[in-house]
């Protein structure tokens, strides 16, 4: 299981959020995605530690802590979901075809 912890600062370094969680465990991996385009941080990040014991105790104490200037937003990650190959807005159909709604 992972780690979400989302609203960072785009200054923030892995090697910041490994000190940052380091007091509560053991850190496995941390990933932190950039921008294709700007390759700038995106704003969160996913930090895996050495047990669950470990992840629930960093989510309880940092969720809702400022760090770097940022109200942090912590908790277990989701599984990717898988979006399929459709269209961005995720249904099969066309823009013509939304159930009654008109523009």
């Amino acid at each position: 299981m992972s780690i979400y912890v989302g609203n960072l600062s785009y200054q923030v370094t892995e090697e910041d959020l490994k000190r940052a969680f380091a007091e509560y465990g053991t850190i496995s991996r941390v990933q932190l995605p950039t921008d294709r385009e700007t390759s700038r941080p995106r704003g969160f990040a996913f930090v895996e530690m050495g047990s669950e014991a470990e992840e629930a105790k960093a989510i309880e104490a940092l969720d809702g802590a400022e760090w770097m200037g940022r109200d942090l937003r912590v908790n277990k990650a989701k599984p990717k979901e898988d979006r399929g190959s459709g269209s961005p807005r995720g249904g099969g159909g066309s823009w013509g075809n939304r159930g009654g709604d008109r523009y």
